[in-house]
């Protein structure tokens, strides 16, 4: 009896001075991907949430709760339970100059949209961010066209782009199986809105969802929705499609016709034919989709307490990523603009896969590939990421997910 009564006193002690959480985002987390969902958790139950940049892999520093440490053993989550003290102690090492990083404190919890299909022909259940949102317990909704064109962008604060193509010619008809039936729900959806053409309403799309991004918002785009974006905006007024995807042929001088100031990252890139699956040459990825990746892309180190932004978003455990495909697997670093911040790109230092920018009041990623965790050859299957919790291809999304959370200071040297 004298036993237990020692043990819950000395239990006692120790919880009294417990006043933190410790989430470490290194080698020592047990799953990565669900612990970006505790903070949103967390952040929803207006809990103090900080971000420790560059300590531990990024690792989140929470006010100690019964309730957060039981969300944790529930959702498998390693985490440390830290004396004030210690707290204090860390605080302090990450504010000394000597070291590269920083404290961000999150505040409220961002308001999702998916820029995706739903309709009984279109089940899009490969989309990398709709998977990781799901894994991690973050919810979203999903919208598309006429949800934006009825200006739904008004209510959230972060958007992602799938593998869309906003060109208005079907993805080239990448998805075979179903080409014909989603070119069908999309012209009819077109004409349901008043355009005489798919390219004219993935236009407009377009640039609400630009007008979103100058107006405070954080869009995230990947793999084809990234580069056709860029390109549709370019080609506003023009026709760059073939016959076979609108009824009449390209402007005969359309390439001469883009527009580059308009677009968000790219520039002087070029128009590939209709017959190619390439919509341009700013993909310098290969098209066939059962080849092996090349290799890895590495991830660049930012000055955390003066480039926070960067810093924030190539928080990691891993800097040498492993290679992943898609319809636009990668960027051609020359026809990238001089303002956006280039993320991550390969090692032969020519293709970039990860780069930044600011719009007015707000921010934009792109993010090349189709899938971090992805098979060569089976990119049109689900990923399990019960399988890959700890993907830092993945952690580079929720990133993005939690960054119009962090209360950030403009800063760059």
């Amino acid at each position: 009896m004298k036993r237990w009564l020692f043990l819950l006193l000395a239990f006692s002690s120790v919880c009294s001075f417990a006043t933190s959480l410790l989430i470490p985002m290194d080698h020592q987390q047990k799953n990565h991907l669900k612990a970006y969902g505790l903070a949103y958790w967390a952040m929803k139950k207006d809990n103090s949430v900080d971000w420790l940049l560059n300590y531990r892999g990024g690792s989140f520093l929470f006010k100690y709760s019964t309730a957060t440490e039981t969300e944790c053993t529930v959702r498998g989550i390693s985490y440390e339970i830290i004396t004030d003290s210690r707290a204090n102690a860390i605080l302090n090492e990450i504010a000394s100059p000597a070291v590269n990083m920083n404290v961000v404190q999150m505040g409220k919890v961002p308001r999702i949209a998916v820029y995706s299909p739903k309709n009984a022909f279109i089940n899009d259940d490969t989309d990398a961010v709709i998977l990781v949102l799901n894994y991690a317990e973050i919810p979203y909704t999903i919208i598309y066209d006429k949800e934006i064109l009825e200006e739904a962008l008004t209510g959230y604060d972060w958007l992602h782009l799938h593998h869309e193509d906003f060109t208005g010619q079907h993805g080239r008809f990448m998805r075979r199986e179903s080409a014909v039936m989603e070119s069908k729900v999309q012209e009819t959806l077109a004409a349901q809105l008043g355009f005489s053409k798919v390219s004219e309403m993935k236009l407009a799309v377009a640039k609400r969802i630009k007008a979103f991004c100058a107006g405070g918002g954080y869009l995230f785009a990947m793999c084809s929705g990234a580069e056709t974006f860029d390109i549709a905006l370019a080609a506003d007024g023009v026709d760059i499609s073939e016959s076979e995807f609108d009824g009449d042929g390209p402007d005969p001088i359309a390439q001469s016709k883009l527009d580059f100031s308009k677009t968000l990252a790219f520039e002087n890139f070029t128009l590939e034919p209709g017959y190619s699956r390439k919509f341009s040459d700013i993909n310098t990825g290969r098209m066939n989709f059962s080849e092996q990746p090349l290799g890895y892309f590495t991830l660049f180190d930012f000055s955390a307490k003066w480039d926070i932004i960067p810093s924030l978003l190539n928080q990691n455990h891993e800097h040498i990523i492993r290679e992943f495909m898609g319809q636009t697997t990668a960027f051609n670093k020359y026809l990238i603009k001089i303002q956006p911040t280039l993320l991550g790109e390969n090692s032969n230092g020519e293709n970039v896969r990860y780069l930044y920018g600011e719009l007015g009041l707000g921010h934009w990623t792109f993010y090349g590939g189709h899938d971090p965790e992805g098979v060569p050859g089976r990119w049109r299957e689900a990923t399990d990421l019960n399988l890959h919790p700890h993907s830092p291809g993945y952690r580079l999304i929720l990133n993005n997910v939690l960054f119009p959370s962090a209360k950030k200071k403009k800063q760059k040297t």
